[in-house]
């Protein structure tokens, strides 16, 4: 029989080999074979540990946890730690047991409750798809085992969490579709609002950058109080929890100067082992040092530390920030309705990351609810690396001509990157428009049937596009298309194109205008061709 209770001092022992058994001895959090802080875990209230008991023989086989205390996210958000079953207690359902457990015993403590999920396996993503978790973010290479992972971001809320949600999140479009998705998930109607307009904060450089010392402590933490600017980084630390806490967590400050006065200030922590980083507070007296403090921030990650992966939870509803860093190579990977809590109010947050490391879904084995959220945050990756191709190409396709380049990035969120070999056929005649194809390497024939004869009428090479008049206008391929050798191409679906159009009206008007010249001039060499006919006949 197995008995779930909370997690005793007598069972830190088994409580650490059942790590052991289960990770081996290289697992990245060897914290969870330091007896001490196992010990520390069971007294902390700020832990709700449970260990999973076989009654006979007095083994610990399973072991879970839910974490209070989280810093700056605010009042009643927990994460719900690691759930590990020995390998000698699986089928015996201690999984089910440990979570209705912590669900049972965290419930009054919570308003919002998350997990990582590793996407190795699917075992953690379907147990927290069962208990009603909504997918709401994919951490592409976030953690380290022997290899980098990926994880999945859960959500389940409780009580009166989204009662007490603030509306109208103002997020940068590279982040839209994603909050879109996750507020559906979450059984939220989307009340996103997509901000175009606000700039990134000022890139200045003229400031005096310092880390923090135990000297500097005071001086900052007498600024923190001092503003009054609101919060637009989140993070499970900030200043006011004390020196002793931040250096036990390997938390550190970097301070901006100017004229020798404190100006501003940004806090990080550092995990060596997984070689990643969290910006979790970033204040200052104006705009002006934001900038110039997160570049200095990610140049020491990379140079001082050798990380890989960095990432931060920000405002859904401060555009600029999140523009800030998005120029900074931040890219939306999460988004959290109502996470935060602020005065009276549950504030939604997107997460941003980046990585120094190529962004894959590699090794993931992942449920339909994950695959679908990932899908959405990869693709900024991929548009990321494609970008300067793009906007290399696609002025010189007719359809797409006039386009500003802030308009060509929104085109580029909506392409996919396709490798086809040699003597693939593309469309045929006759067959329904749903692509256009943009060529980036490669050629592609274009040839016309009559009878059982074909004509090759042209070639399309590196740079140019088919496809795009028939999307628009529905009507069926009049010709058939084969790659003659090895081609990438950038895809752009119909529903894709659509979808962006309703968004943004002014791209539609654009691309419709466009189409009206392209087959304008058509009728014009028609006409020309019937004059020509009848002045020779």
């Amino acid at each position: 029989m197995i008995d779930v209770r909370i997690a005793e001092e007598k069972d830190v022992e088994g409580i650490r080999d059942l790590f052991y058994a289960a990770y081996g001895s290289n697992y990245a959090y060897p914290s969870f074979y330091d007896l001490q802080v196992l010990k520390k875990m069971v007294f902390d209230d700020d832990t709700y540990l449970l260990v999973a008991v076989d009654t006979e023989t007095e083994r610990v086989l399973g072991t879970a946890s839910v974490i209070f205390d989280l810093g700056e996210y605010g009042d009643l958000v927990g994460e719900f730690g690691r759930l590990v079953v020995h390998p000698d207690g699986r089928k015996r359902g201690i999984g089910k047991k440990l979570m209705n457990a912590r669900l049972e015993g965290a419930k009054d403590r919570l308003h919002v409750g998350f997990v990582e999920n590793r996407v190795a396996h699917p075992f953690s993503q379907i147990i927290s798809d069962r208990y009603d978790f909504a997918a709401a973010g994919f951490l592409p290479q976030k953690h380290k085992f022997e290899a980098r992972e990926s994880l999945a971001l859960y959500l389940r809320y409780f009580d009166d969490a989204l009662k007490l949600r603030r509306n109208n999140p103002r997020i940068i479009p590279e982040g839209f579709l994603l909050a879109q998705h996750i507020l559906e998930a979450c059984k939220i109607d989307p009340d996103v609002i997509i901000d175009n307009e606000s700039p990134a904060y000022p890139d200045e450089s003229e400031f005096e950058i310092e880390e923090m010392t135990s000297k500097g402590y005071a001086p900052l933490l007498r600024f923190v109080r001092a503003i009054a600017n609101k919060k637009e980084i989140f993070g499970r630390a900030e200043i006011r929890q004390g020196l002793f806490r931040l250096k036990a967590t390997k938390s550190y400050y970097v301070i901006a100067r100017e004229k020798g006065q404190l100006v501003g200030a940004v806090g990080y922590t550092i995990e060596e082992n997984e070689q990643t980083a969290t910006i979790f507070e970033l204040v200052s007296l104006n705009t002006r040092p934001i900038r110039c403090l997160l570049k200095y921030v990610i140049d020491k990650c990379r140079s001082d530390f050798d990380l890989e992966y960095i990432e931060t939870d920000v405002s859904a509803y401060s555009p600029r920030m999140q523009r800030t860093l998005l120029e900074l190579q931040f890219f939306p990977v999460g988004y959290m309705p109502a996470f935060t809590f602020q005065r009276a109010e549950r504030c939604d947050a997107i997460r941003m990351a980046r990585l120094f490391v190529p962004a894959t879904l590699d090794e993931c084995d992942l449920i339909d609810a994950t695959q679908d959220v990932a899908d959405i945050v990869m693709k900024n990756f991929s548009t990321h690396q494609l970008l300067p191709r793009l906007i290399e190409a696609l002025p010189n396709v007719r359809l797409f001509s006039g386009l500003t380049e802030e308009q060509i990035k929104r085109l580029a969120e909506i392409c996919s990157i396709q490798h086809y070999p040699s003597q693939t056929t593309l469309f045929e005649k006759g067959q329904a428009s749903d692509q256009t194809f943009v060529v980036l390497n490669g050629e592609i024939n274009i040839r016309s049937e009559a009878g059982e004869t074909a004509y090759k009428l042209g070639t399309i090479s590196d740079g140019g596009c088919l496809g795009e008049t028939t999307l628009l206008s529905e009507k069926p391929h009049t010709v058939s298309a084969e790659t003659s050798k090895e081609t990438e191409a950038a895809i752009i679906e119909k529903d894709s194109l659509i979808a962006l159009i309703r968004r943004r009206p002014d791209i539609g008007v654009i691309l419709y205008r466009n189409l009206a010249k392209s087959l304008g001039n058509k009728l014009r060499d028609l006409d020309a061709d019937v004059v020509n006919i009848h002045s020779t006949s």
